[in-house]
């Protein structure tokens, strides 16, 4: 299933924005667009824009915000539904070949290529973001290499920043060629690298 960051029922204006937003960075990066390409998208002036984020940097802050909760959330869920610690990495890995269907790249991600050129406060939250996922990802590791569902050469830090560097990367690569067979080619490499 896609991941997406916001419930459809949602459909307050700020959340609107968000969503416009989020979609823009995924697909042309956070400086490839302007308040004025939100505004057409929804058919609103830039003052109402400014009514809700009065800054773009407070639009960036808020997007990797929302976008941490829900990736969290989707985690969460992977933890209630995955069977062990194999599954749970390959439902893990669904969520970016998910994003990569959409012909999009991760947010985070995406922000992470633009990294030198984002306001101080919003750094700080894309480097949550990715220690979150670091963070989610070492537990279900210990896991399996506990039970053995899975196997691994070095520690469960180690392997989960290369997990996480590797599906970033490969999305880039697949969307420079336009080719999301490319992304499935590494992740599953990536998985059965570890027997998952």
């Amino acid at each position: 299933m896609p991941y997406t960051a916001v419930p459809a029922a949602d459909t307050s204006q700020a959340q609107r924005i968000l969503d416009v937003a989020e979609r823009l960075v995924q697909t042309r990066g956070f400086n490839g667009f302007s308040y004025a390409d939100i505004a057409e998208a929804l058919k609103v002036t830039k003052a109402s824009l400014h009514y809700h984020f009065p800054g773009k940097a407070d639009l960036g802050k808020r997007l990797i915000e929302r976008y941490e909760r829900n990736f969290l959330d989707a985690l969460a869920k992977i933890d209630q539904q995955g069977r062990d610690a194999r599954d749970r990495l390959r439902r893990y890995v669904a969520i970016y070949t998910g994003v990569v269907k959409q012909d999009r790249m991760c947010l985070c991600g995406m922000l992470a290529a633009e990294f030198g050129t984002l306001p101080e406060p919003m750094r700080a939250d894309l480097r949550h973001f990715f220690d979150e996922n670091e963070r989610w990802l070492v537990t279900v590791l210990r896991q399996g290499k506990k039970d053995k569902s899975v196997k691994f050469a070095g520690t469960p830090a180690e392997v989960a920043q290369a997990l996480v560097g590797s599906l970033e990367g490969a999305m880039m690569i697949s969307r420079s060629y336009a080719d999301p067979a490319r992304f499935r080619s590494i992740a599953e490499k990536l998985l059965a690298d570890l027997g998952a």
